[in-house]
Parts: C-alpha cells; structure tokens; sequence
C-alpha cells in the first residue's frame, strides 16, 4: 500500500517548515553580514574608537565563520543534522542579543565571534537538510528557493545597514537579527527532522578539528590583517608561516586518521573539483566588486550610507533571484555549464563596470554582473548537492563553503593593497577600474576553462546530466 493522504500531507508540512526554518536562518546570516560593512562608521563613532579598530566587527566574524565551516558540515552529518542546526541558530540568536547590548568594541568583538560560531554550524548543515529532506525530484528547487529568501538578506542589508546607521543606530540591525533567529528556532524544533551519514562511526577527529580551525584562523587573520600590519610585520609573517604549519598537520592527520575529518577522496571528485573552484572564483569576485563599488559610491560619488544602500538594491535584488534561477537552470544543464555560464556574464560584467562613464549605466551594468557573480557562488551550493552524494552533503558544503569564504578575504586583502600601491601613481579611480578589469579577466579565463573541462567530462559521462522535471 502507498502512502495515505495525511501522510502525505504531513510529508508536505514537515518539509515546508524544515525549508522555512533554514531560509530564515540563513536569511538571518546573510542580512547580518551585509548589513554591519556599512554600520563600520558608525560602531566607529559610538565607542570612540578608529575605523581601522572598528573593522575588528567583520574581522572577527569572518574568523570565526571561515574556520568552522569544514567542522560544523562534518558534525552535522556524524552527529546529526537537527542538533547542530538547532544549536548554530539558538547560538547565533543569543549572540545576537549580545551584540545589540555590547557596551564597549571588545563586548561586540567575542560577541561577533560567537555569531559566526553559530553561522558556520547553520550554513553548511542547512544545506544538507533541505538535501536530504526533499525527493530528488525536487531537490534542486528547494535548495534555489532556501538560496532565493537568503540571498534577500544580501539584497536589503546594505541597505537596511544604511538606514539604521543614519536612522535609530547599528543596534538594530541586531535587534532585528534576534527575534528572526528565534522564529527559525522554533519551526527547526517543531518540523526539522534528523538525519546522518549512517555510514560513518559516531567519532570525531577532534586533533584534525583543532588543526584545521588552527590554520585557517592564522591564515585569515593574516590576509585580514597584513595590510594593516603590513605584509613582511613579524605577526603577519608568524600568522602565515602557523597556518602552513597547521595545514600541513592537518593534512597528515587526514590521511593517517582511521575516521577523518575530510576524506580527501572527495577531490577525486573532478566536477566537485570544478565547481568548488568557480564558486571561490565567482565569491573572490563579488567580494571585490561590492567593496569596490562601496568606495566608487561613497568616496568618489560622496553618497551617504542609505543612499549607497539604495543604489545596491537592484544588483542585490538580481542576486536574489540567482537562487530559483539556479534551480532552474540545474533540470536543463549541467552545474558545471552552468558555473562555467555564471563566469563568462560576472567577467563582462566586473569589465564592463570599469569602462562605464555615464551615471545611469552604472546600476544595469552592476545589475548584469552582480547577476554572473550571484549565480557563480550561489549555484556552488546547489551543483555540490549534484555532483556528491546525500550522505556526504555536510562534508561537501563545509568545503565548498570554506574555500569561498577564506579565498574571498584573500581577494580583499589583495584589493587592499593594490588599492594602497595603486592610488598615488594613477589615482583612486583609475586604481578601482584597473582592478575591476583584471578581476573580471581572471574570471572569464577561469570560465573559459571550466566550459572546457566540463563539455570534456561530459563526453567521458562524469558529469551527471540533467533530470528535466
């Protein structure tokens, strides 16, 4: 006999509201980081402290998020989905409250840490429920529209950053932060069911867990913070020479440990390969271009940080809609077309933002590239689910979403310092075009390649093709 009605009825209501609570998460995750780039001024002003020192708000979150991505995917699926997701979002809703409390910039900074703590356990498991909760027949449309509500938060953060740094005060932007988090709390508790790689033991690698945060917290550190510190400085050096140290360690402890960590066997994995190397590229870039046109906005153009905002809602709002548009895109082509696809518009279009002279074509061209881009590190997540196996999703996702978020704060660092280097020969403008168009270069080499490499996967059938729906 099949399933009754109510079963199924009850099938439905479970994954809608397992689908509702991680898009609010990440939604929430999204919205945070996007939000406090513009309230840095602000945070500034109101503890009497500099810009620079301020900066310690994002520095310290993306520490965090960027070392523990690898062990949040992995716990979640050795330990369960359901535990680690529920305690990364009860987590990021308390540390919100903090940050919103946060009487001095140390109180901010630990509470920022615990945020990304928090996020790094939500993100990559989240992925991995909408996997294995949904059919494959509607997999790649659950995980387009999670990505769709969440990239919303990419879309109105700078501006709701911008509003409330001009308006009631940064405070806010946490306040709101909190009370989201706790109504995905809820609907998790209530409709996320459990899940786990039922093929792994219940150990973790606790050594390999400590030298790999250990050598990405050094290494992010370092590219967060050389150019401040300078890049041959004694700690920015030390920083670099622990995280080799710490990398090398971890990748013995991999290959010698009975129950790893990371089973280095997923990078035979050549379409993981690929498509984990175009979502870095595409995120390397976006990160770029958003940094880059922050500054073109508010340092050349002299807008205020809600007008800034503003300006940024319609190529938010198209990397938004990159989600279902992915998902889309995955019944008719192949993930690594489509990521190959997603490099040729982010590169004309990181280009064209450095040729355009004319005010009103700035927000389509930013459109047109914030399109390639959005599609680039958004579909990475969707095409990773493709191209490895459910048991393995939260291993895969940590990976993927390490390799984005670490290789996105070395693209910043660089911008700074080609920035620095670049500025007193040619000027601001030409120094922020030039990077532009050599960014935009990188990426349209890197898809060319990709599109190569895939059409010869495909013809070697290791690629999977699409299922039209």
């Amino acid at each position: 006999m099949g399933p009754s009605t109510s079963d199924r009825a009850s099938g439905t209501a479970e994954r809608a509201g397992a689908l509702a609570a991680v898009s609010i998460a990440l939604f929430c995750i999204q919205l945070d980081f996007f939000a406090l780039n513009l309230a840095i001024p602000g945070i500034a002003a109101d503890f009497h402290v500099t810009v620079s020192a301020a900066q310690w708000a994002l520095s310290a979150y993306m520490l965090a998020i960027g070392c523990l991505f690898i062990v949040g995917g992995r716990l979640g699926d050795l330990l369960g989905r359901r535990p680690v997701l529920l305690a990364g979002i009860a987590l990021f809703a308390a540390a919100s409250v903090g940050c919103a409390l946060a009487p001095s910039l140390g109180v901010l900074v630990v509470a920022r840490i615990a945020q990304g703590v928090g996020a790094a356990f939500v993100f990559p498991v989240s992925v991995s429920v909408v996997t294995n909760v949904f059919p494959d027949a509607t997999r790649a449309r659950a995980l387009g529209a999670v990505f769709a509500l969440a990239n919303v938060g990419t879309a109105v953060g700078p501006f709701v950053g911008g509003g409330f740094t001009d308006g009631p005060g940064w405070r806010w932007i946490f306040w709101l932060l909190a009370p989201l988090s706790a109504v995905a709390l809820l609907l998790g508790l209530r409709y996320v069911p459990d899940s786990r790689d039922e093929s792994a033991p219940r150990q973790v690698d606790l050594p390999g867990c400590l030298a790999v945060v250990a050598g990405l917290a050094a290494l992010t550190l370092a590219v967060e913070r050389g150019s401040a510190w300078g890049w041959d400085h004694t700690r920015t050096l030390a920083l670099f020479a622990g995280a080799v140290v710490c990398g090398g360690l971890f990748v013995w402890r991999e290959r010698t440990c009975r129950h790893p960590l990371v089973d280095f066997g997923l990078f035979r994995n050549v379409p993981f390969d690929l498509v984990t190397v175009m979502g870095a590229v595409s995120n390397m870039g976006y990160a770029v271009t958003v940094f880059l046109a922050t500054l073109q906005l508010q340092q050349l153009r002299g807008l205020s940080a809600l007008l800034a905002g503003t300006v940024f809602l319609a190529p938010a709002l198209m990397v938004a809609c990159t989600g279902p548009l992915g998902a889309w895109l995955s019944t008719r082509t192949r993930a690594t077309s489509v990521m190959a696809l997603a490099g040729a518009v982010a590169g004309t279009g990181m280009i064209g933002l450095s040729l355009v002279q004319a005010w009103w074509l700035y927000i389509p061209v930013f459109t047109w590239c914030a399109l390639g881009l959005g599609l680039g590190w958004t579909f990475a997540s969707v095409a990773t689910q493709q191209v490895i196996a459910p048991a393995r999703a939260g291993e895969a996702s940590g990976v993927v979403l390490t390799a984005l978020v670490v290789l996105g704060a070395i693209a910043l660092a660089a911008v700074a310092s080609a920035i620095t280097a670049l500025t007193p020969e040619t000027g601001p403008e030409a120094a922020y075009d030039a990077i532009l168009r050599t960014g935009g270069g990188v990426i349209l080499g890197a898809s060319v390649l990709a599109a190569l490499v895939s059409r010869r996967l495909a013809a070697r059938g290791l690629v999977p093709a699409p299922q039209r729906r």
